[in-house]
């Protein structure tokens, strides 16, 4: 598995730099940071006397890196204190990494293509390269073909709905229903277009479909579930700070986000994707947590 994700890493940054994007450091620690974590808890430390959080996303960050470069990726760390009901997920970890990229003026539909063709490179990669250690692990990878299907938010509920499962519109697609929705599919698929009430303030609404976002997640077939989230980003700050008021975040603790925005900066969208939930999938892993040397599950203090 450790052979595996290494490539696994090779070919994501050699996918990414001949895409023209920039790797940078990210940050780990900062005065915010992703509120936007499904109920997991955020970590604070005391900075100097300042209070600061431990990175759950450096989603705020791209926005002021992709500024300066156009195009950036970084492999950062994240830490959310999930709830011990993630256990039975098996693909939540409360220590993972995360290939977080941004690219200035792109649009959802122009990362959405970054996202597939990555994933796409990243199996074929490790297809040619790690054929013996995918024999050890039984796992007999299929590289997905282009484009990847794509639904919306609501042909996704409506899909549900057919196999017996009540999503509430509106809302996240809860866990199970995920895993379940995912289990239909035999390769990876995208769900897009969801509702303003169910994402982050720093996803953009469509000007032209009032309530919808610009944004997507791309989940692994099979029942592994979420793969990336990502979309595009409101960079107005009147924009955010009227999320921010819809979502019922106090913009106090965004100052150094907020300044930011009223400078200016440019329109971009980007996505993250989780290092260790692409080793589970590609491996064929039972669990999150056997994809790291080093894991942190929810609720077990480890080394």
């Amino acid at each position: 598995m450790l052979r595996i994700q290494d490539e696994i890493l090779s070919a994501i940054r050699d996918f990414l730099r001949s895409r023209g994007f920039i790797e940078i450091l990210a940050p780990i620690i900062g005065p915010a940071t992703d509120p936007g974590i499904r109920g997991a808890k955020l970590v604070s430390l005391d900075y100097y006397g300042t209070q600061f959080k431990v990175m759950s996303s450096m989603i705020l960050y791209k926005q002021m890196a992709v500024n300066s470069l156009g195009k950036i990726f970084a492999v950062s760390p994240n830490i959310r204190l999930e709830s011990i009901a993630s256990l039975t997920t098996g693909r939540h970890l409360a220590e993972f990494r995360q290939v977080d990229l941004e690219q200035a003026h792109a649009t959802c539909h122009e990362v959405m293509g970054v996202a597939e063709q990555l994933v796409r490179h990243v199996c074929e990669h490790v297809s040619k390269l790690c054929h013996g250690e995918l024999e050890q692990l039984e796992r007999n990878l299929r590289v997905p073909r282009l484009p990847f299907r794509k639904l919306t938010y609501e042909e996704a509920l409506e899909t549900l709905a057919e196999e017996g499962f009540d999503v509430e519109y509106g809302k996240e697609i809860p866990w199970t229903e995920e895993k379940a929705l995912s289990t239909m599919f035999q390769e990876p698929f995208f769900i897009t277009d969801y509702p303003i009430t169910a994402r982050g303030f720093y996803d953009r609404e469509d000007t032209q479909r009032p309530g919808i976002l610009n944004d997507f997640d791309l989940l692994y077939p099979e029942g592994y579930g979420e793969a990336v989230s990502g979309g595009e980003r409101e960079h107005t700050f009147k924009g955010v700070v009227k999320r921010m008021q819809m979502t019922g975040e106090d913009p106090s603790g965004y100052e150094w986000y907020l300044d930011m925005l009223k400078d200016g900066i440019l329109p971009s969208a980007g996505f993250g994707i989780g290092v260790e939930r692409l080793t589970r999938w590609i491996c064929g892993l039972k669990a999150v947590w056997d994809a790291v040397p080093f894991p942190k599950v929810p609720g077990i203090a480890s080394p």
